[in-house]
């Protein structure tokens, strides 16, 4: 694609004379004719009919480039009206669609259109989507947003210069565009460039040195109300600067922002992106109007046409499973929750030895902890009154986090009788408290202790009842039980020793592609039981998805991989039995990536299951859960999500493979998401209605709450151990003794920090819970 190689950002943008003026005087010459030699070269042939092929069941190579050949005409089709296009998703240039989030960052409000193959044929599947955009308009009104300041006299510059860097501008009153290179070392009245000075007489300096303030109020007549004492923008090359003053220049729209955003930021933009599922259906049913894709020459030529209505499906509404609370009594969640009103916990733990630990929160210390005891014993967890209650020294407030957990634990050994079992710690803030990574740290790797933090704001004995269920089953207790698993008679797993896996790996944020990459998995433990997990973490090298610490070779003798681990743990809680059967969940794969995890990751727990017995070969099955779609579902003529329980195993599912798409949560805002089940492999044999009412029930024993949660618990609790982790990461530099060393990554080339490992006596408990 060819573009005027006019208005390529080097040319002068104000008028004869600035430091580019011989660009523009190119410009004006006539009838200058240039020569583009433009070659185009044969890539592939692409059968359409491949998709015909897919939709039998017979999928081939071909079938996905050519479902690629009909989005690329959907993004075509975009871009011809001016759309912001990001892979499938697609943004006009509507202010109506802009919610602010803050920091001068608005979200923007499109929708994702592409094709895919399902039983009911080839579909279009199309959906709200949100992306983020830089606030529109003056340079200087987006640098106070994103700074929070009240002037520009306040900004920070160099932080300006990072956030400005490669942004489009529109110059006025030129009306030309730009890309900002970065901005002049010194402010507009005393930055100067040379001027060709055109009135010069004889034996005058045909050239003069001005100030860019002076050439923009002088020279050009245009008055600058504030940009005086400012940075002006550079919009040149490196060694040909352009400098325009701040407040001529106007953010272009439809700039993506993608650096990571505030907790605040996320929390404003769910807020404004929820829709009701009807205001959402008539939403999409507009955006199909407005495309109008039948007037699409290229789409009518391949024979597609599109209907106008969505497709109708058939779903079964799944009975929720019995749950086990205390005192052996049975319980049937409702709309996808329960609570624990007049109820004990299935397994309460006892609390003998505990502290608490006061990092200067403001909070009435003797009330908490006497509700606290007093809502522990209503639900049937034993706390004796804590040993003592440490409050931070207040001249330790502005000390570094790390300081700070280091004085407090010193004050802790000093007056403790022993190691504590528990420590409850109050931080100051709610949110990304800068202690939480090094306290965390602190208790779990290197002293064993068990610890929940907590920020309190209102609290009540809903409150008190949340942090116990956590700390319940933090400290090895169960706070309730499927029944199925009590008696035991789950379908097929409690027939043989089966271990179930989470797996999940957490990237940086957008930019950071310094960080490692953290592999969790997770795997029950004490079968029959699948309500109990432990956990283990990894780094990996950056951005890398497949997980590449399953097994790890060492020696002959010696393998250190993460499934040895898990192995072994569960060897040792089932009364010594190894497990017959091993069920993988594994989470954030796309379909291209499906026969990686086959290919790399399940070969890798084979060999791990090898190494510990040559002889023994268990049955595996595979499922990836994905919760990162655009399919919804909608009840026709009712305003409502669709029940909690709801399983589509039909039409809009892959013509061939074993995937199903199931909402087990009650959706109380917004519309539900559904989370796509894919079976890769099941050698076990499952039939098709006794894995979906294990997927259903795994949804049902997650510990942190009492609700039914969208996707299976061991994904949301490697996701947990993962987060909680990687906050080991965060300080790691700033640690004089941080036990972190080196670790070559599978490619040999930069050593990854690996994470400490975590005392025995934790690391098999529900620590991230």
């Amino acid at each position: 694609m060819l573009e005027p190689s006019e208005n390529n950002g080097t040319s002068e943008p104000d008028g004869p004379g600035s430091p580019n003026e011989s660009d523009r005087k190119r410009l004006r010459r006539p009838n200058r004719s240039k020569t583009f030699n433009v070659e185009i070269s044969y890539a592939a042939k692409i059968p359409m009919k491949a998709i015909g092929d897919a939709l039998r069941g017979q999928e081939s190579e071909n079938s996905q480039e050519a479902l690629r050949v009909l989005d690329i005409i959907l993004r075509q089709h975009a871009s011809k009206q001016g759309c912001l296009l990001v892979r499938q998703s697609f943004f006009h240039n509507d202010p109506k669609n802009f919610a602010d989030v803050g920091g001068g960052v608005l979200g923007c409000r499109g929708f994702h259109s592409s094709f895919r193959t399902t039983q009911g044929g080839l579909s279009l599947n199309i959906d709200v989507s949100t992306t983020m955009i830089i606030q529109p308009g003056p340079v200087v009104d987006f640098l106070i947003a994103n700074q929070n300041v009240r002037d520009p006299f306040q900004l920070d510059w160099t932080k300006a210069k990072r956030t400005l860097k490669n942004l489009r501008v529109k110059t006025s009153p030129s009306n030309l565009e730009y890309k900002i290179s970065g901005l002049s070392e010194k402010p507009c009245r005393e930055q100067t460039f040379t001027l060709r000075n055109k009135q010069a007489k004889e034996g005058e300096d045909a050239e003069i040195e001005v100030t860019v303030y002076d050439y923009f109020v002088n020279h050009r007549n245009i008055q600058l109300r504030y940009s005086a004492d400012l940075p002006c923008l550079n919009v040149g090359k490196p060694k040909r600067p352009t400098y325009i003053p701040l407040e001529l220049c106007s953010l272009v729209s439809l700039q993506r922002y993608t650096k990571a955003l505030s907790t605040l930021q996320r929390a404003s933009l769910v807020e404004k992106s929820r829709q009701k599922p009807q205001e959402r259906m008539s939403v999409l049913s507009n955006a199909l109007k407005i495309n109008n894709y039948d007037a699409e020459p290229m789409l009518r030529s391949c024979g597609v046409s599109i209907g106008g209505n969505f497709t109708q499906v058939e779903g079964r509404v799944l009975p929720a499973p019995k749950l086990k609370v205390g005192n052996g009594d049975d319980f049937f969640p409702r709309n996808g929750r329960w609570n624990f009103n007049n109820k004990t916990l299935v397994k309460p733990t006892k609390i003998e030895k505990w502290a608490v630990v006061n990092f200067s929160a403001r909070c009435d210390l003797k009330a908490l902890v006497r509700d606290l005891i007093k809502c522990g014993d209503m639900k049937g967890i034993k706390i004796e009154a804590p040993f003592d209650v440490f409050e931070e020294n207040p001249q330790s407030r502005r000390a570094p986090p790390l300081v700070r957990v280091e004085r407090m634990f010193e004050d802790i050994q000093s007056k403790l009788p022993g190691q504590p079992q528990f420590l409850l710690c109050l931080l100051p803030e709610r949110k990304n408290s800068a202690l939480y990574g090094p306290w965390k740290r602190k208790n779990l790797a290197e002293y064993g202790i068990v610890t929940q933090c907590i920020a309190p704001t209102r609290v009540n004995d809903q409150y008190l009842t949340n942090v116990l269920l956590k700390i319940n089953a933090k400290l090895g207790g169960l706070n309730s039980l499927l029944a199925v698993e009590y008696s035991p008679s789950i379908p097929v797993v409690s027939k043989a020793p089966t271990i179930i896996l989470g797996m999940d790996v957490s990237h940086g944020s957008p930019g950071q592609s310094d960080v490692p990459s953290i592999a969790a998995v997770v795997s029950s433990r004490q079968w029959p039981l699948i309500s109990r997990y432990r956990a283990s973490v990894r780094t990996q090298s950056p951005k890398v998805e497949m997980i590449d610490s399953l097994y790890k070779r060492l020696s002959d003798t010696e393998d250190d991989g993460i499934m040895r681990e898990l192995l072994l743990d569960f060897y040792t809680s089932s009364g010594k039995q190894k497990p017959d059967q091993i069920i993988i969940f594994r989470d954030g794969v796309s379909e291209s990536q499906f026969n990686q995890v086959l290919n790399i990751e399940l070969d890798q727990i084979i060999e791990a299951c090898k190494f510990l017995d040559e002889n023994w070969s268990p049955k595996f099955v595979v499922i990836i859960a994905q919760k990162n779609h655009h399919t919804k579902f909608f009840q026709p003529q009712s305003p409502d999500n669709v029940p909690p329980g709801t399983i589509i195993d039909n039409r809009i599912c892959h013509p061939r493979n074993n995937d199903f798409y199931l909402c087990a949560q009650a959706g109380m805002i917004g519309t539900t998401r559904p989370t796509h089940y894919h079976v890769l492999l099941d050698d076990v044999g499952f039939s098709a209605d006794d894995l979906q009412e294990l997927v259903h029930s795994l949804s049902y024993v997650y510990q942190r709450s009492t609700t039914a949660i969208s996707v299976v618990a061991p994904i949301c609790y490697a996701h947990l151990a993962a987060t909680q982790m990687s906050q080991f990461m965060k300080f790691e530099d700033a640690s004089e003794t941080s036990s972190s060393h080196g670790g070559l990554t599978s490619a040999g080339a930069v050593p990854v920090p690996q994470l400490p490992r975590l005392k025995e006596n934790v690391s098999n408990s529900m620590f991230f819970c």
